[in-house]
This record gives structure tokens, sequence and C-alpha cells, in this order.
């Protein structure tokens, strides 16, 4: 069992207009919903694959209750989310279709802030969290913290896991980030953004070794078109897809995370986690619904994403 841990769920909106302009009154051609966080994310990809997961996290009032009817309607993920008395967030993109798909930046998105969460609530969950460690093999800790939250609390869940033996992976940003990484994980997962403000460095390969540096066991870098670099207690490796990929990357970071997590619970080498991460980023790029990965272009990836290994050992 794989356990997700999304403490800022959300509902995901997506509306879609002829045109947007500012101002102005618009007519909504489409609505589409569906649970969000980055978290929820990853777990709709690993069940995607045949894998059960349990999601938990926070969730409230009638958006909360809208995420988990839809988390329950999804084969092969397990509801432990917690109750808080604030409602769940709503994130809201609005697609201009003058701009298409192809242009996500064309898209404009209202993330809302999150429930306030109390002390109690946090303790709470830091009671259910614990009592899902034993009969888990890997816990993914994901995304930004909502309000009340502090903002070393996955530190705090890293230490968790680790004196139950869990391995962790943790995908976040910002202060969350730096704490979480110094409290020693198996695995962070940054893009070159939060790598840079981690770190202070640019440079790819200087910034995800600096990273392990500060406490991370294994760092795999995000790298966008350019595919993930991997700094590994065993080696470092780059991959690589086969070619530019064109679509709407929204949401191929949490796949490559469900990659990850997919490889290591199925033992696979470093080369081949980082493959089914590349090809199952890439997937969910070319995937029409945006956050999806697409099966059949998946499958067919596999077989082209290049891994090559450096020559110098981190």
């Amino acid at each position: 069992m794989i356990l997700t841990v999304t403490l800022n769920t959300a509902l995901d909106i997506t509306y879609r207009v002829r045109e947007l302009r500012p101002y102005a009154s618009h007519r909504v051609t489409s609505v589409t919903e569906r649970p969000g966080g980055k978290g929820l994310n990853v777990a709709r990809v690993l069940a995607a694959l045949g894998h059960e997961v349990t999601v938990t996290g926070f969730t409230g009032g009638p958006t909360g209750r809208t995420v988990q009817e839809q988390l329950t309607a999804t084969p092969g993920v397990l509801d432990a989310l917690v109750p808080v008395s604030g409602p769940t967030r709503r994130t809201i993109a609005v697609i201009d279709e003058t701009a298409g798909d192809t242009r996500p930046t064309d898209a404009t998105q209202l993330n809302e802030p999150g429930p306030q969460i109390t002390p109690a609530e946090w303790s709470a969950f830091q009671d259910v969290y614990e009592g899902l460690l034993p009969s888990v093999s890997v816990v993914a800790l994901c995304g930004s913290l909502p309000p009340g939250v502090p903002v070393g609390a996955y530190a705090q869940l890293i230490r968790t896991a680790r004196s139950a033996d869990v391995p962790v992976l943790l995908d976040t940003s910002g202060e969350p980030l730096r704490r979480g990484v110094a409290a020693r994980p198996d695995l962070v997962k940054p893009n070159a953004g939060e790598l840079a403000e981690l770190t202070g460095s640019h440079e790819p390969l200087q910034a995800t070794q600096d990273a392990r540096r500060r406490g991370a066991r294994t760092v795999v870098a995000s790298l966008g078109v350019d595919g993930l670099l991997a700094v590994t207690p065993d080696g470092r490796w780059r991959a690589t897809p086969p070619a530019r990929i064109r679509g709407n990357p929204t949401g191929a970071g949490d796949s490559a995370v469900a990659g990850l997590l997919s490889g290591l619970v199925d033992r696979l080498t470093w080369p081949e986690r980082l493959t089914r991460a590349v090809a199952l980023s890439a997937a969910t790029v070319l995937a029409p619904v945006a956050g999806e990965f697409d099966r059949a272009a998946y499958d067919e990836l596999l077989g082209r994403v290049t891994v090559t290994r450096e020559a110098t050992a981190a």
C-alpha cells in the first residue's frame, strides 16, 4: 500500500470560455471538476497503474464532501481524509479557447488558501497518520500547507515515518521544503525553480548535489522538457524524453512522482524508475484532459526514454 498525504486538498474546477477579457461578463462553455491537490493527483495516477493507494490530509465543508464522493468512485484509492471545520479550498482555472490548451500560461488560475487548521485538528491528523504507517510501504508528502499548519509540519511527518522505518518522498516548496530536507527524507522531487530557491543555484547538477548535502538521501529534479536529473547514493543519472513533448504540462510533475513511487514499490533499478517517471510525465503532457495521462502514449514512450549515467559518482 502507498500512502499519499495532501494537507491542502482541493476541488479543481476548470471553466472554458470563448475568449477571456478583463472586466467583462463571460458565458462558460463547459465546466469540469475533480479532486485536486498534488497528493490526490499522484494517487489517481498510481491507481491507474494498478497500485492500491490510501490518501490522507484534511477535508471539510460541502466542497470537501464533493472531493470525498469523487475519491470514493476512484478504483484503488482508499479515503483516510481527516474532517475539519473549515471548507476545503477550490482552485479555479479559466481556459481561453482562443489560446488553446498548448499554452497553459494563457489559463487564468485562482487558488484559494485552504481552511484554517486548528491545533486540535492538526493533532488529530498526526494520530491518523501515525496509525496508517504500519500498513504502508512508502509515504509521499505533497503540496502546500493550509493556514494553521506549522511550517515545519513536513519535517515532523518525515521524522515520524522514519521512526516507523517507512521511506518518505517529499514534494513541496519554499520553507516547508527547506525544513523538510533537513529532516532527511529518502527522496525529494523539486522542479528547477524550487531547487534554485532551496539552494541559491540555477545550475541543476550543482543545485541537486547541494540539496543532497542539506539532508535528502536522493534528489530527483524535474527539468521540464529536459526530463529528470537524479542524484542518489549509488550515482547520478539523466533521463530525457525522446523529443520535445508539446501539450499541457498540468500534472506532469505529479505523474513523475507517481512513477518514482511505483518504481520503488516494484523494486526497479534507478534507471527503470526514471524511465517510468519520464514516460508518465510526457504522457500526461499529451493527454487530452489536464492532469490525466495517455495510456497508449505511456506504453509507447517507455521504450524511448533515454537514461544516461554521469561519469562521476555523487
